[in-house]
């Protein structure tokens, strides 16, 4: 478990995150977030599925992920 709505499981999606009880995977959702689809409309999209409180979570670990691997994406942008 990572955390309070998003799981992983070697038997669901290959290990993948996803939300709890689904085969949503949290990458779906991201990209849903990042089109700048309102959360309320990632809810209706996915019936319920995906709460706010869920999309929440989703946002705060992949940011979170981020500023811990920032300099991983500094290397990999860098100018050569």
């Amino acid at each position: 478990m990572i955390g309070r709505y998003i799981v992983t499981d070697p038997e669901i999606c290959h290990g993948k995150p996803t939300f709890r009880g689904t085969r949503i995977m949290v990458w779906q959702v991201l990209e849903q977030v990042a089109s700048g689809m309102a959360w309320e409309t990632i809810e209706e999209e996915w019936h319920g599925k995906v709460t706010k409180d869920a999309i929440a979570e989703a946002v705060h670990l992949a940011s979170r992920a981020f500023i811990e691997h920032a300099d991983d994406y500094a290397l990999e942008l860098a100018p050569a």
